[in-house]
């Protein structure tokens, strides 16, 4: 029996109530749910029929009413090692058992292939592709096999053999490789429509605790595959996910699983459908004395599951599994079977073969369904397009499309190999190319994009997510005595102390601003650096979805452009007459630019303009650039630096901490991504600055989390140049707008942080810079008399700041920021990106033309 078979079961009236919410659509919780996964008899017709009609009513809404579909597909076994041990599987072998038959430790590119072509010619079109987790962390006979095939790990081989499918074959590779990581996701993203894991369950003991199917097996651990299954989400991949029932869960751990899954869904509109799975045991395994999960089990489940996931929701059970009782599943409130191949086994489960698909059209059509293919990204993403389907795989899915725009199957269309590559566009000058003028003057179209209810995810379960985040903390430090610890050696500053003084107000503030003043002044001096630098954003279209983020738009969208090589270069060529000695160079993850366009940016500036240092690429520009071209970070890198990139903006940090960063932006890179960057470029010779946007969702322990997290790194490596400060500006930004961030740091905020940056940060990072496109001049003259040194440089275009509704104006003449040190009682001095002397020919250019560049509007006052 399993433990779910054992528990007591309800009593009646909590039945008769929780059948009487399902009737009538009221939402279930998750007592109710464990409740009604213990239906049976007339209470299971109860809930199954009221099941149905919710079902029923989302194929309505989807336009496809009575129709359950299907994938037709190939099953490939890419490697059947792993380096877990789940008590109930026979799919993952050992290399001793693949040797002794004759195989190799993975399939090799042609039994992949052939597999694929065979299937092509019967027309199927998904390629399933499903291997075990890591094989080569536990087993060197598999790390060696990819060491001799020339691939760095089993993502690089699973991505390579993407690509030779969708070439050589036409079919649509749906990849099962397990525990993905954020960057994993990049890698694979641009070579498949869909991606699929299943959560199996959220029962932590099933998995931690000796005897346990999942015990001894890292990556079963629910949290990490939560964790998988939020990744997949903000990176917009579509993602089939699961139960896996009867493997020891009681009915309120199960329906703890269901509401996991209903939460990331709702967040991220990611999931593409869940599969409710039951558990058959198998000889030869830990479990085979295990029941197997009954069949009303498997029915209550699909019904609960619809009842909590909704009409919208795409579910699946594997019709192999039920002995030929489809029409109970029907009835529940499936709409789909999942993946059937007329040619290949299922590998998971192969004791249990693929019913027919004439046999399966037949009993659908007696229940009153219409069996329709799908391909295996589901219609709605089809339909939905960008973000959801990288445009590399555009013409793959068009070809395999329904026509007719019901994002389903063309069932008749051919199945064959197109090429995989790069978009053809590349730069080319397109939309508003004058936005770093007008925005000055016309200003943005419209406040917020047309795809502002979808593009961020759910905006009431964010506002959830980010509720306990925004309460303060309870201070219990002397302020007092961290004052006087900060005058006296800020190195040595507790947490506690820290976090007192980054909340100090009134006397105790200005004291600590006097502090870190003195401080500034004994290691810098009281000079005020600048550069003379100009901004080029070369393009604002971006899909990543990052929600304080008013700069980036949709190819489509009135106020979207992206720069020509050319006109880049041009726009560096006119810094550089005017006296400027940097371009710094970001823009938006434009899904059209391949991997290697930043490589052009860079060269094409370098060309023009040899002595120009390129300030350009953030950490997360950096990433989509390497996992577009198949490159390591460090090979990316190193090929970025040979094109001209001198040091890279450490912008993209915002706040490192997963807990505010996931609030602020759904698919931009993990806190450990963005680390892992900046530490890599430095340790290539490529400097960075460092920056911290605040005054959103956050408190001062984070703000605090994130100095200490610079600081370390900087021990480590030495390779910031500065750190700035970035105040959250919140007049069009989407977080703002839905009503979850507050207005901007406040006065008080931003002396707390320059002051403190300035302390926590001493001695590794002695530059501090303040945003005067931010703050305006009075503010950025205060947080010069607050500890910082530094105004940044005169711009001569910003777009990023004014589209988000800065009223501070897109540039500032040299004169002008002569005049904002000039306001703290403080002399001023250019600089290069890395704080040298400024070669006197330049420094003459700038004076003679005092930055401005003639083609633009006059510099704005504040």
């Amino acid at each position: 029996m399993t433990i779910s078979a054992q528990q007591p079961g309800p009593t009646a009236n909590a039945m008769r109530r929780a059948l009487r919410r399902a009737r009538d659509g009221v939402a279930l919780d998750v007592t109710e749910a464990a409740v009604l996964l213990q239906a049976r008899g007339t209470d299971l017709d109860d809930l199954t029929a009221s099941a149905a009609r919710v079902r029923d009513a989302g194929l309505e809404a989807a336009g496809r009413p009575g129709v359950i579909t299907y994938s037709k597909s190939v099953f490939i076994p890419l490697t059947r090692l792993c380096r877990d041990k789940c008590h109930y599987c026979t799919f993952v072998t050992v290399p001793g058992k693949l040797r002794a038959a004759g195989h190799g430790m993975f399939m090799s590119p042609d039994e992949v292939l052939d597999i694929a072509r065979r299937g092509a010619e019967m027309g199927c079109k998904e390629a399933l592709i499903t291997l075990g987790d890591k094989p080569e962390e536990r087993w060197p006979e598999a790390r060696e096999w990819l060491e001799a095939e020339g691939y760095d790990d089993t993502i690089a081989y699973v991505r390579a053999m993407s690509i030779r499918i969708l070439e050589e074959t036409g079919l649509l590779p749906h990849l099962n490789p397990g525990v993905l990581s954020w960057t994993d996701f990049q890698r694979l993203k641009p070579v498949a429509p869909s991606m699929g894991m299943m959560l199996e369950t959220t029962a932590t003991r099933l998995w931690s605790e000796p005897g346990g199917p999942h015990y001894g097996s890292p990556d079963k651990e629910p949290a990490v595959r939560l964790r998988v299954l939020e990744d997949a989400g903000r990176s917009s991949v579509p993602f089939t996910s699961g139960l896996l029932i009867g493997i020891g869960e009681t009915y309120e751990e199960r329906a703890d699983s269901l509401f996991a899954l209903r939460r990331v869904s709702r967040s991220y509109h990611g999931i593409q459908e869940l599969i409710i799975q039951n558990f058959r045991a198998k000889p030869d395994t830990a479990m085979r004395g295990m029941p197997d999960a009954e069949l009303d089990d498997l029915v209550a489940t699909v019904a609960v599951a619809r009842h909590i996931m909704g009409p919208a929701a795409c579910l699946q059970a594997p019709p192999n599994l039920v002995a030929g009782e489809y029409g109970r599943l029907i009835g529940a409130g499936i709409d789909d079977w999942g993946g059937i191949s007329p040619l290949t086994i299922d590998h998971v489960n192969p004791e249990r073969p693929w019913p027919q698909i004439e046999e399966l059209t037949s009993k659908s059509a007696a229940a009153g369904f219409e069996m329709r293919e799908r391909l295996c990204i589901y219609p709605e993403f089809v339909q939905r397009g960008e973000p959801w389907l990288d445009p590399r795989l555009l013409p793959h899915v068009r070809a395999l499309a329904d026509p007719a725009g019901t994002g389903l199957a063309n069932a008749s269309a051919p199945v064959r190999g197109l090429p995989w590559q790069e978009p053809d566009e590349g730069f080319t000058s397109a939309g508003r190319t004058d936005l770093h003028q007008t925005i000055d003057t016309t200003g943005r179209t419209s406040d917020r994009r047309e795809d502002f209810d979808e593009v961020y995810g759910d905006w009431e379960a964010l506002r959830e997510q980010a509720a306990p985040g925004m309460v303060p903390s309870r201070i219990d430090a002397d302020v007092k005595e961290a004052l006087s610890q900060a005058a006296a050696d800020p190195t040595k500053l507790t947490d506690a102390q820290a976090l007192a003084l980054l909340h100090a107000d009134g006397p105790a503030l200005d004291e600590l601003c006097r502090i870190a003043d003195e401080l500034r002044r004994d290691v810098v001096g009281d000079d005020v650096t600048y550069i003379v630098t100009r901004n080029i954003n070369f393009t604002n279209v971006c899909y990543t979805g990052c929600r304080f983020c008013a700069f980036a738009q949709r190819r489509t969208d009135a106020d979207a452009y992206t720069l020509s090589l050319s006109q880049v270069a041009d726009r560096a060529e006119q810094a550089w007459d005017v006296g400027a000695v940097e371009v710094c160079m970001q823009g938006g993850i434009h899904p059209d630019l391949p991997g290697t366009a930043y490589f052009d940016i860079a060269r094409a500036v370098r060309e023009r303009v040899p002595d120009m240092h390129v300030h350009a690429f953030s950490p997360m520009e950096v990433v989509n650039g390497a996992t577009r071209t198949g490159m390591s970070i460090r090979e990316w890198l190193t090929e970025a630096k040979a094109a001209g990139l001198g040091s890279i903006p450490g912008t993209a940090a915002e706040i490192l901490d997963d807990e505010v960063r996931w609030i602020l932006t759904k698919g931009k890179l993990p806190t450990a991504d963005w680390i892992d960057v900046v530490k890599t470029a430095h340790s290539l010779g490529i400097r960075s600055s460092s920056t911290m946007m605040y005054g959103h969702v956050d408190q001062p322990r984070h703000w605090l989390g994130h100095f200490r997290t610079l600081a370390r790194i900087q021990q480590e490596t030495g390779g910031f140049t500065e750190f700035v400060t970035l105040p959250f500006i919140h007049t069009n930004a989407p977080v703002y707008l839905a009503g979850i961030a507050r207005p901007g740091p406040t006065d008080r905020d931003n002396r707390a942080v320059t002051a403190m940056a300035r302390l926590l940060l001493h001695p590794w990072i002695p530059n501090i810079q303040t945003s005067w496109v931010k703050l305006g001049t009075e503010g950025a003259a205060e947080m010069l008399r607050s500890g910082a040194n530094d105004l940044g440089g005169t711009l001569m275009e910003e777009t990023i700041s004014r589209m988000a509704g800065s009223s501070y104006g897109s540039y500032k003449s040299v004169q002008d920021l002569i005049a904002v040190a000039e306001a703290a009682g403080r002399p001023a001095r250019p600089r290069t990106t890395l704080y040298g002397e400024v070669p006197e020919e330049r420094i003459a250019a700038a004076r003679a033309s005092d930055g401005h560049l003639p083609e633009l509007l006059p510099v704005l006052g504040d």
